[in-house]
């Protein structure tokens, strides 16, 4: 398990260098698809980059201007020594720095490394060897872990990939001085909301749902499959007593467990009823 190095909050003040904020992108161990996203916003981005001075952002320009930044957007997770110290010195320049995506939030699915070793499986080593040519030119930490173990972090938005209309929304609250308005509630309010029928009561299939963070307009279960968890967990997730409707459906503990360890397996809630399921497997 990755060893939690204490967040430090950046001393650097909210102070504007020229008329517009400074907008910075930065990525790390990463699909590039929260990236994209931003990029996908297209018109909506047209007038953010009215509002702002985009300072850095190498998917979109190869243009790049030197800190400090009023904002800063960080994909992907830490996944190497260069990464930790990288991630320091983007803190050190940035007023305000927002994560994105499950890799920055959580570890991403390259956090699956964690756990490596556990239960007598194979260890980072060993996945290097069956990947790479030569893993002996690797230089890599054991560990994937997000943003928050290692620096302050003023806001985390989540998603694999995250939406795009909340991305909008934190940018627009970041650089208007409020709190931005992302759920925390269920994909099963969405669900709801939509009125689709519960793929879980009435379809009989398992569904992370209950204890998923809302944000992808319930698009799985839209198409009458089951939540896959995407958007991490809700606040405050029952995921004991989820776990006994998924056993109901006849999902054992070692499909609870495979569950569970997908894009968000290192945050919190996860990864604790993840390790519950270990033992019951074991």
């Amino acid at each position: 398990m990755a060893s939690h190095a204490t967040p430090v909050p950046s001393d650097r003040p909210f102070v504007r260098s020229g008329p517009r904020p400074k907008l910075a992108v930065w990525k790390f161990a990463s699909c590039d698809g929260c990236q994209l996203t931003l990029l996908d916003c297209e018109e909506q981005l047209l007038a953010v980059a009215g509002q702002v001075d985009i300072a850095y952002f190498l998917e979109a320009s190869s243009a790049t201007v030197d800190g400090p930044y009023d904002v800063s957007l960080v994909e992907g997770s830490i996944t190497t020594a260069h990464d930790a110290q990288r991630i320091r010195e983007i803190r050190a320049q940035s007023a305000t720095l927002v994560v994105i995506g499950a890799c920055a939030t959580a570890g991403g699915i390259q956090a699956l490394r964690n756990f490596a070793g556990a239960d007598g499986g194979p260890d980072v080593a060993a996945f290097a060897a069956g990947v790479y040519a030569h893993p002996e030119l690797l230089d890599t930490l054991a560990t994937s872990t997000p943003i928050s173990e290692h620096v302050f972090v003023d806001f985390e938005l989540r998603g694999c990939p995250i939406d795009k209309h909340q991305l909008l929304e934190v940018v627009g609250a970041t650089l208007a001085g409020r709190k931005p308005q992302v759920p925390t509630y269920s994909v099963c309010v969405e669900c709801k909301r939509r009125g689709t029928v519960c793929v879980m009561v009435a379809g009989g299939q398992p569904c992370l749902g209950p204890a998923t963070q809302a944000g992808c307009g319930a698009l799985c279960p839209s198409f009458a499959r089951g939540c896959y968890g995407c958007f991490g967990p809700m606040e405050g997730p029952n995921l004991a007593a989820l776990g006994e409707r998924f056993a109901a459906h006849g999902v054992d503990a070692d499909g609870w467990l495979r569950t569970l360890r997908t894009y968000n397996a290192y945050s919190g809630p996860f990864r604790k009823e993840a390790e519950h399921a270990a033992r019951d497997r074991s």
